[in-house]
């Protein structure tokens, strides 16, 4: 079947993409793994930012990668409990948990205490086209707090609550977004943004703890009627539209 997902064509690609397209790991996790002194290319240790080309070998911990050719597009109804790494040392992994037969890791984060949509793939050039900021692309959410939500709240939350940036070190307002109310204590909220724990840390600031946290969008991507802990493989026309969108937005 012909590849729905495009993505731009090099000569050489960074070490980085190299392991993601192998659908070894992300490209943030294969930065670590260089750092690390695990990775080589044609027997030398690589540094963030080699090159690889055609022909050359690629290995981490020895073992040789490959580019995987048939790419995996997979969403999961995650269950509580679950956390979304790849390192299979920590107890309920996802990895471990999907127990699929080719190496797939999770795109982004959802925390161990929520609930939802999580995609997981083997093809790393996806991952950034999803996830940066920047793309402003939209991941819906419905919380459940401890207690009633005033309309000062609401208010709140859409303009932008004052929380700790951990990459820039310092406080910072979240993006405005859209909140609406679903009932006395339950909301709906789409980002934008992705700071980790995000919501968890806007309700806090704000006084509220979250009892219950369920994404059930990302893009075009809708959770529906997926049972929990179950997964399925995105549709041809999810693929599509998910490929149309990074057209448009210039991804490429």
């Amino acid at each position: 079947m012909k590849k729905i997902i495009e993505h731009e064509i090099t000569e050489s690609i960074r070490i980085n993409k190299y392991l993601s397209e192998s659908g070894y790991c992300s490209r943030r996790q294969a930065d670590r793994l260089v750092n690390e002194n695990r990775v080589k290319i044609n027997g030398e240790l690589a540094v963030v930012g080699s090159k690889v080309f055609p022909n050359d070998v690629v290995t981490v911990d020895d073992e040789v990668l490959e580019i995987e050719d048939e790419k995996v597009y997979i969403m999961l109804h995650k269950p509580l409990g679950i956390t979304c790494t790849t390192d299979l040392s920590i107890e309920g992994n996802i990895v471990s948990y999907m127990n699929y037969p080719k190496q797939i890791f999770p795109v982004g984060r959802l925390d161990k205490n929520s609930s939802g949509l999580i995609l997981l793939t083997n093809d790393g050039n996806i991952v950034n086209k999803i996830l940066r900021a920047k793309y402003g692309h939209e991941k819906e959410y419905i919380v459940t707090v401890d207690k009633d939500i005033p309309d000062s709240f609401i208010k709140n939350m859409q303009e932008g609550v004052l929380i700790y940036n951990q990459k820039a070190h310092m406080d910072v307002y979240t993006n405005p977004c859209k909140v609406t109310r679903l009932s006395k204590d339950t909301f709906k909220i789409i980002l934008t943004q992705g700071l980790n724990r995000q919501i968890r840390r806007m309700t806090d600031a704000l006084g509220f703890k979250v009892i219950k946290l369920k994404r059930i969008r990302i893009m075009n991507l809708e959770l529906g009627d997926l049972e929990y802990g179950k997964w399925r493989y995105l549709t041809i026309d999810e693929l599509k539209k998910l490929n149309d969108t990074f057209k448009r937005a210039n991804h490429f």
